[in-house]
């Protein structure tokens, strides 16, 4: 289960209760939806390659999680994080199966991470629609992970295309294009090294 400390007090009821993890599960556990929504598509347009250590927003039960790690191959990374302690505990049962080294489950906000800053090569963040401490606060915390030339990948649900744009620039990442529904930035500038937000006592390996 999840350490309280990784845990914000005002987190949203719906996206941490029980019925909105068994409907997210049921989803993306669907044998079906793989055929509708390729996983490994998706990635590649997100820019995943091997080698790369990555960061998964919001993984619910896992139907990234096992390709991102596949993607990025032995020499690669993934951290993938959710509020739901649930969620995570299916990741892991998930990569364990699979008897995965690379992927790191972690019961943590997007907006404190406990991630060392300039650590991450590309975040993804697929099918959010609620984020847990704002869209603002998010953005400011995965600036903080990429390094310098990191890409943010980020599928858009709702709202304005140039709302979207102008608020991630505004973090310091430009606005390279999109694939379909994923819309891509990239960190520019050099990289100085900042302490974690919250620990978790892991760091990128």
């Amino acid at each position: 289960m999840c350490s309280r400390s990784n845990r914000f007090k005002d987190r949203d009821r719906l996206e941490t209760s029980d019925i909105a993890y068994w409907t997210i599960r049921v989803m993306h556990d669907n044998p079906i939806l793989p055929l509708v929504k390729n996983p490994y598509k998706l990635l590649k347009a997100a820019g995943l390659e091997q080698g790369q250590k990555v960061l998964e927003v919001g993984c619910g039960p896992g139907f990234f999680t096992v390709p991102a790690a596949e993607t990025v191959g032995d020499e690669g990374h993934v951290y993938a994080i959710d509020i739901h302690p649930r969620a995570v505990e299916r990741v892991k049962k998930k990569i364990e199966k699979k008897g995965l080294k690379n992927v790191s489950a972690l019961c943590a906000n997007a907006s404190g991470t406990g991630l060392p800053g300039g650590s991450i090569d590309l975040a993804f963040v697929f099918g959010l629609r609620h984020i847990t401490g704002g869209l603002k606060n998010m953005l400011t915390e995965l600036s903080r992970l990429l390094k310098s030339g990191g890409i943010l990948s980020f599928e858009k649900t709702k709202g304005s295309e140039a709302a979207l744009i102008e608020e991630v620039e505004r973090k310091g990442l430009t606005y390279t294009g999109k694939k379909g529904r994923i819309f891509l930035f990239q960190k520019k500038g050099l990289f100085l090294s900042l302490p974690t937000s919250r620990s978790t006592g892991v760091g990128p390996r």
